[in-house]
């Protein structure tokens, strides 16, 4: 039985482990423990999924609570997918935040995903390059 928290931030190694285990992490600085702890810290609505004690998924966003939850991540671990942690996520997230509008960048690989459980694609989305200069 998988046990859903919103009360808790997950531990570095935790999370570290969780990462790798989704593939998340090979686009994430999980080996940056500075940094990769303050995104965990940082982010106000967390939302994690344990099987037994072991973290198998994690929802985490930033949100103003009334017009846009940013979802920064969403991991469930290889082992675990396909069983729903990830959509059970993602509407924990959004009941967090009824009147926000969920958005999120999706990995390439995920794009079908998305699309498979209700996000739509919005081409007039802008993404300052990561090289770029706000002028």
């Amino acid at each position: 039985m998988i046990l859903y928290r919103d009360d808790c931030v997950p531990a570095l190694d935790e999370a570290r482990d969780l990462y790798r285990a989704s593939t998340l992490g090979e686009r994430r600085p999980i080996d940056d423990d500075t940094r990769f702890t303050a995104m965990l810290a940082n982010a106000n609505l967390t939302i994690t999924a344990w099987d037994g004690d072991a973290l198998v998924g994690i929802a985490r966003s930033l949100s103003d609570f009334v017009w846009s939850t940013y979802l920064a991540d969403l991991a469930v671990r290889v082992s675990h997918q396909h069983g729903g942690i990830g959509k059970e996520l993602m509407r924990r997230t959004q009941a967090a935040a009824p009147q926000a509008k969920i958005v999120l960048l999706a990995a390439p690989a995920a794009r079908d995903y998305y699309a498979h459980v209700g996000f739509a694609h919005a081409p007039n989305a802008w993404l300052l390059a990561e090289t770029g200069r706000v002028v």
